[in-house]
């Protein structure tokens, strides 16, 4: 039987999670005897584009069996995925809604579909972690993903409807990574309107950007007002093992959410399609879980305003 080649592009390997799902792609694919190379985009779009339209076009003995992406931007490259399946190359798309992948099966000879985290629901369990944060309302700091995520859209779309009213949100940008939380808290503190008395938690849609924005606070905020920012409680959303949940354990961050990478997973349903001849669902959902379980954060947070956290 042919060894099956697939290319796993992904966004940036500045963010942890990217990583994580490059570890997960190698790991299956040792598991599965494939062969599997891994590309990243630097966060670009065009990039990105650029990347993939170069190796459908390329020569037929030179392309992978399969291009497994997750997408820079929200709308996951509709005219490179048409031009990959004309070519024989199945399209597997990581953590994003794409609204292509019904027209792009209809004539179905390659494997075709999306594998991703439910993004309402992680924006839904964040809600309902600053309701439990803010029992009694206040104001929430927001760092968001890219304007162009759909997943940063679907979780502040689920945020917004399980927040309480009598939480108000102050959002920001980020890039998922750290520095670009740490860049865009730091222009916010240059502001008159950034008072140590107008925010009561930080929330954020990735735990590295909260780590970023604690490092901020840190560097950047006036040294009277420092203390009382960094006692705050600061959430995030990924939740790896070594990374999110470790930080809530030591008490950097109250909250995440625990969302595993799912690159390993599409690959098995991807060399499950070619081996079997099956057709994998058009789109598979992974849940997120809250960590530390959503009725235990009103004691953390009264841990972290005694002084005792770190």
């Amino acid at each position: 039987m042919k060894r099956l080649r697939v290319l796993v592009s992904l966004t940036t390997i500045e963010n942890g999670y990217q990583r994580e799902q490059s570890i997960a792609a190698q790991d299956a694919a040792r598991k599965l005897d494939i062969d599997v190379e891994i590309i990243y985009a630097n966060n670009d779009i065009i990039t990105q584009s650029q990347q993939l339209l170069d190796v459908v076009q390329t020569s037929p003995a030179s392309r992978p069996d399969a291009i497994v992406f997750e997408p820079v931007s929200g709308t996951g490259l509709p005219r490179v995925a048409e031009a990959a399946v004309a070519a024989g190359i199945g399209w597997v798309v990581l953590n994003c809604d794409v609204d292509y992948l019904e027209q792009l099966r209809k004539n179905l000879n390659v494997p075709a579909f999306a594998v991703t985290r439910d993004h309402l629901e992680i924006g839904r369990i964040q809600g309902r972690q600053f309701g439990a944060l803010l029992p009694q309302g206040g104001s929430v700091l927001y760092i968001q993903g890219p304007v162009t995520s759909i997943a940063a859209k679907q979780r502040t779309e689920g945020m917004e409807r399980t927040k309480p009213a009598n939480i108000s949100i102050k959002s920001l940008r980020g890039q998922w990574t750290e520095e670009s939380a740490f860049v865009a808290v730091s222009s916010w503190l240059k502001l008159s309107t950034s008072r140590p008395d107008v925010v009561q938690v930080v929330g954020c849609q990735h735990d590295a950007m909260a780590m970023g924005a604690r490092k901020a606070f840190q560097q950047h905020a006036q040294h009277a007002d420092r203390s009382r920012w960094l006692t705050l409680p600061f959430t995030g959303v990924d939740g790896l093992p070594n990374e999110g949940q470790a930080w809530v354990r030591d008490g950097t961050l109250t909250a995440t959410i625990v969302a595993l990478p799912n690159a390993g997973l599409a690959l098995e349903m991807l060399v499950s399609a070619f081996r079997k001849k099956t057709i994998p669902p058009e789109r598979t959902m992974s849940p997120p879980i809250a960590y530390p379980k959503i009725e235990e954060l009103g004691n953390k947070k009264s841990f972290r305003h005694s002084g005792q956290g770190r």
